[in-house]
Order: structure tokens, then C-alpha cells, then sequence
């Protein structure tokens, strides 16, 4: 007995919403909700007189930062979101700091404190990692058959949608570098 599967605008796959277009929006509110959720219960650390800044920067980076960028490396990042995920970031940074208003500091003096890096260089390192991970597998597997999969025929008229493939793509031409370069590149990794 066969059942025909519903069609759907958006579903839940291994924690991550996933929508019909391919965006990652609704997945990052949804990131940036459990990631304020983790942060409020952990409220008693980032209000410690004992605790140094340093050991609270490092409890943020691993009880709220990783729920945050969950999936990250398959996120398809618009400035918008890199933006919503950077303000987030850098409030909790500022409250764990006890910076409040009318004191103020630069994002920059803000992440040198921390020790941090711009959330968009984070997500960039984590979507390299995982395109180094994937081009390393065998042609045989789904994600990299996925990743280097280009579709045939006509598109729609207008712009094209932004595409992970597209935004590899785009870092690639920054790093001049090309598809080939970087199949290499992932094979001749050491450990």
C-alpha cells in the first residue's frame, strides 16, 4: 500500500526547518529563539560575580553560540539574516560585558574583548568545513552527488534565487579559486 506524500510549505528535518524555495529564514528565527531560550536559563551564570568574563564568553560560545548556528553550514545566508543572527550575538555579548546604555562600544572593540569573529566568517569556516567534509565522500553518496549536481533546462525569468551552490560560488571567486581547485583541495587533506 502506497500513500502519496502531502505537499507541504514547510517541515522539520533533524531540528532544521527546511521550506519548499530552499531559504533558511524561517530556520534562523527559530535557531535564534532556542538560542535566547538556552541563554535566559543559563541567567544566574551571566549575573556571577564569580565567574570571569573570559569563563562566561566560553559558556556563551558553547551552550548558546552552538544552538544558534545549528545547521548553519546549509543555511542559505542573505544579509538580512547574517545581520539578525550578528544583533543577537552581539546583545548577549554586551549583557555577559554588563554594557548597557548610554555606555557603548564598537562590534569591533566588542569581539576583540570576546575573542569572537563576525557571525558571517563563522558561518563561511562552518559551510567550508562541511563542503571539505562532503567532496571527500564517495560519488556514490546523496550529499555529494547534491552538492555537485547542476540542474538542466530552462529557469524561471527574474533572479535567479541565491543557492548554496551560488554563495560557494561567490567565496570561491574570492578566494580565486574554481570548482576543480577546490575537489583537489578537499581530497589532499591531511588527517
Amino acid at each position: 500500500m502506497t500513500k502519496d506524500l502531502e505537499d507541504v510549505k514547510t517541515f522539520t528535518y533533524l531540528g532544521s526547518i527546511i521550506d519548499e524555495q530552499g531559504g533558511s529564514d524561517e530556520d534562523v528565527k527559530a535557531r535564534i529563539g532556542k538560542a535566547r531560550a538556552a541563554y535566559l536559563q543559563l541567567r544566574n551564570i551571566w549575573n556571577s560575580k564569580q565567574l570571569s568574563t573570559n569563563t562566561k564568553v566560553r559558556i556563551f560560545n558553547t551552550n548558546v553560540k552552538t544552538v544558534l548556528l545549528y545547521g548553519a553550514e546549509t543555511w542559505r545566508t542573505t544579509k538580512a539574516i547574517i545581520q539578525k543572527i550578528q544583533v543577537f550575538i552581539n546583545n548577549c555579548l554586551r549583557k555577559i560585558l554588563q554594557i548597557r546604555w548610554p555606555d557603548t562600544i564598537s562590534n569591533n572593540v566588542l569581539w576583540e574583548r570576546t575573542n569572537q569573529i563576525p557571525a558571517e566568517e563563522e558561518i563561511r569556516k562552518k559551510r567550508w568545513k562541511w563542503i571539505g567534509h562532503t567532496l571527500r565522500k564517495a560519488q556514490k553518496y546523496v550529499t555529494r552527488q547534491a552538492l555537485t549536481w547542476n540542474p538542466q533546462g530552462q529557469r524561471k525569468r527574474g533572479r535567479p534565487k541565491n543557492t548554496l551552490r551560488r554563495e560557494m560560488e561567490i567565496d570561491m571567486k574570492k578566494m580565486n579559486g574554481n570548482w576543480m581547485e577546490l575537489e583537489k583541495e578537499a581530497q589532499d587533506r591531511v588527517g
